[in-house]
Parts: structure tokens; C-alpha cells; sequence
């Protein structure tokens, strides 16, 4: 045994020295960092209070009603809640075009100058009939900025419609008012607190992570086979220890170094998206509004499921990768045979938005049981809904004995295919050294 501790110690610390390894592992927690802050702050920029000019040019009390929505406007809900817009109201009096190019020189100054203006909105009789606005600013191709304004005028304009129709507005809006779907999911016949939109976002995180995992590491495991291979080093191996032996050390020690990386990712990950609104306050951004990015918090029985199928799922992928590995002497040849490992890997990761509508339902409960598929599809059911232990324990049984049979099938191919040199191994021979290993 302590053979195959000494490759996968060999393994893991070969990796984690390597420039590669360090870079990625800790670029991504600033690449998070920068994730919660920088959107952040240009929000706080992007969004701030618009000078707005108002040019009314309406005969009625429209004019006086549109100022009044757009000084309600508010970024954010709560205390913190800036202002929208600054609205400065000009009396045109069909003079609207005259006082809007007089306005023309100071717009998109307002930053710059105290007098200046982010925009000229012109409003006027028509405006009830044709549904029609101008608004001249520097900020047009913000869609989000036409969007909020659109939207605080809407109400006015509708409101003097239904007055001119002799209809009770009152009446119409209160039967008009849409509703709020507020989700929340049950489990076991308990309230869980967790939305629908936080319960997606774990199913896709932990199906992702386990493909993200098998298409870098298992493929390093690929590799690395055919590196040594190629420069003779397996021979040396191979006087001391078993085929058997050096194929288990390679891919637990590939995969240590998987959970190692994964991990530090998942807790980078975690502490900023958790923490965002203190680091945005240190820094001096205002955050009036919701977090845009926030990772649902996963309990404790679901990681402990999902580190179970993640370890066994690796390892009968990662065998996998390492039988086709010892078939080739070149990456090119390797990149041809291991599309079947990876219809199986693609297969698995899109069967997580096939079955998350009905995690429950026929279909799921049959690719539960399909070893190449379950150490995606349990995690997934298991986090909308636990389930029942029977079928958990059944599940981690069906696993087991398909990793048995990859890595019984994998050793016997490894352990003739790591000393054969020259041309890519058939499927004719792979059947032969199954049969002779």
C-alpha cells in the first residue's frame, strides 16, 4: 500500500508545484474579487442621480405630474435610497424646440459643470395621443437608463388616457396590479427558506463542477500517461510496481489535487459573494439594492452527497481517461478515442436541466441507476428533494460496481497498453489485451 501512496504523493505534489497549478488556483479568487466589486462600483457610477431638463410643453396638469414621478424615482428600496433623477422643469409654451436647442451646449456637461444636464426630455400634448417623448442626452445607448424612464412615464400617460375617457382610474389600476410569485422551496414536508431561482443555481453549480472537473483533470490523467510513455519513464514504474497500483495512485493523487483546487475556488467563491455588501461598504459604495451575485449556502447532508458521488464519480471517469491513455503514444490519437468518455461526461452535466423540472419523475429514477450518469443526476435530485435512503444507498451500490467494472476493465487495458509503442491501439486490440492482461 504504501507504494500507491508514494505515486499519489508523487502525483499530487508534482501538480501542485507547477506555475499552472498556483496561477489558477489563486488568480481565481481575485478574478472573484473583482467579480463583487467592480460591477458594484460601476453601478454605483452608472446609476447615479440624472440632471435631468424637463421641457413641458403640455397645456394641462400633465406636465406637473410627470415632474412629480420622476422626483419620486429612487435607485434602491430602504433609507439608502438615492434619488433617480434631479429634474429641472421648463415652461416652454410651444416654444419647446427653441428652449431645447438652447439647452443643446450645457447637455452631457453635468459632471463637469454645475449648470450642465445628463439629458433634455421634451414632453407635449401629443405625447397622450402619439405615446411619443423626446429625450436628447448623452446616455441614450444606456438601455437600462431608456428603460427606467420609459417606465416612470408610462403611468402618467396611461392615467391621462383613462381620464379623457371618462374612466375611474382608480378602478383600472387596482384591477390592472399584477401579482409577485414569491418561491419557496419544500422538502420533506418543511419550508427550507431557499428559492427557486437559489435551488437551480446549486443543482447547475454542482453538475458544472463535477464536468468542469472531469474535462481538466481527467484529461491531466490522459496525458500525463502518454507523457511518461512517451519518455520511457512507465518502464521504469513498472519494475516496481503493478500496473494496477500505478493507475490507482495516478488518478487518486490527480484527483486530491481536483478537491484541493475545487475547494479553494468553492470557499473564494462563497466568502465574496456572501460578504459582498461589507467589502462594497469598506470601499465606499453605496449598495441600496439587492446583490446581483450571490451563491446559494449548500447544507450539510447535501455536501456530504455530493463529495460521495464526486469522488466516485472522478474515479470511474478518471479510469477511464486513463485506459484510453495507455491505447495512444500521441495527444492527437488520444483526442479521437476519448470522444466516448465524453459523450458519457456531456451526457450526464445536460441531463441536470432535462430532470430538474421533474426530479422525481420515471425518467429520473432510471438514470439514477446508470453508473455513467448518477454521480450527476443523484446530487441533483438530492438538492431539490432528499431522497429516501434506500434509494440513496442503491445508488451509491450501483456506483461502486460500475467503478469496479471501469477499473477492472481500465487496469487490464492500462496494464498492456502502457508498454506498447507505435501504432494507435484498435478496438480489435483492445478486446485482446482485456482477454490476455
Amino acid at each position: 500500500m504504501h507504494k500507491v501512496w508514494a505515486v499519489i504523493r508523487r502525483e499530487f505534489v508534482e501538480r501542485v508545484r507547477t506555475r499552472a497549478f498556483i496561477l489558477s488556483t489563486f488568480l481565481f479568487p481575485v478574478f472573484m474579487a473583482g467579480l463583487v466589486i467592480l460591477p458594484g462600483y460601476l453601478m454605483s457610477r452608472s446609476t447615479g442621480t440624472k440632471r435631468i431638463a424637463f421641457v413641458d410643453a403640455t397645456s394641462g396638469d400633465l406636465g406637473s405630474r410627470m415632474a412629480t414621478a420622476l422626483e419620486a424615482a429612487r435607485i434602491g428600496k430602504g433609507d439608502l435610497a438615492l434619488p433617480r433623477y434631479s429634474v429641472t422643469r421648463i415652461a416652454a409654451g410651444g416654444r419647446e424646440l427653441q428652449v431645447r436647442d438652447s439647452l443643446l451646449p450645457i447637455t452631457g456637461r453635468s459632471r463637469k459643470t454645475a449648470d450642465g444636464f445628463d439629458g433634455i426630455l421634451v414632453v407635449s400634448d401629443s405625447t397622450v395621443t402619439s405615446g411619443k417623448a423626446a429625450y436628447y442626452g448623452a446616455n441614450v445607448a444606456s438601455f437600462d437608463d431608456m428603460r427606467d424612464l420609459e417606465q416612470t412615464l408610462r403611468p402618467m400617460v396611461i392615467a391621462k388616457r383613462l381620464e379623457s375617457l371618462g374612466v375611474d382610474l382608480a378602478a383600472v389600476m387596482k384591477s390592472v396590479q399584477g401579482i409577485d410569485l414569491v418561491t419557496t422551496k419544500v422538502a420533506d414536508g418543511k419550508l427550507t427558506g431557499e428559492s427557486g431561482a437559489a435551488t437551480f443555481a446549486l443543482a447547475y453549480a454542482m453538475g458544472f463542477i463535477l464536468y468542469f472537473s472531469l474535462l481538466i483533470f481527467g484529461t491531466q490523467v490522459m496525458t500525463s500517461i502518454i507523457e511518461e510513455k512517451n519518455n520511457r519513464i512507465v518502464e521504469i514504474l513498472a519494475s516496481s510496481l503493478t500496473p494496477f497500483q500505478m493507475m490507482l495512485g495516478k488518478v487518486v493523487g490527480v484527483g486530491l489535487v481536483a478537491l484541493l483546487q475545487i475547494g479553494i475556488w468553492a470557499s473564494a467563491a462563497t466568502y465574496f459573494s456572501s460578504h459582498q455588501a461589507q467589502i462594497l461598504g469598506k470601499l465606499g459604495v453605496a449598495t441600496s439594492g439587492p446583490m446581483p451575485f450571490t451563491f446559494p449556502m449548500m447544507r450539510a447532508d447535501l455536501l456530504l452527497v455530493f463529495l460521495v458521488f464526486f469522488a466516485l464519480g472522478f474515479l470511474l471517469f478518471a479510469a477511464a481517461y486513463a485506459a484510453v491513455g495507455a491505447m495512444c503514444s500521441t495527444t492527437q490519437d488520444a483526442q479521437q478515442l476519448q470522444m466516448p468518455v465524453m459523450m458519457f461526461v456531456l451526457a450526464g452535466f445536460f441531463s441536470v436541466f432535462a430532470l430538474i423540472r421533474d426530479p422525481n419523475g420515471t425518467a429520473a429514477h432510471v438514470l439514477s441507476f446508470i453508473p455513467m450518469l448518477t454521480p450527476f443526476v443523484i446530487p441533483m435530485r438530492y438538492s431539490i428533494s432528499p431522497l429516501p435512503a434506500v434509494e440513496l444507498l442503491s445508488a451509491v451500490a450501483v456506483t461502486v460496481l460500475g467503478m469496479l467494472a471501469i477499473v477492472w476493465l481500465a487496469s487490464r487495458i492500462y496494464r498492456i497498453g502502457i508498454l506498447s509503442y507505435g501504432k494507435k491501439a484498435t478496438f480489435r486490440d483492445m478486446i485482446r489485451w482485456i482477454r490476455t492482461a
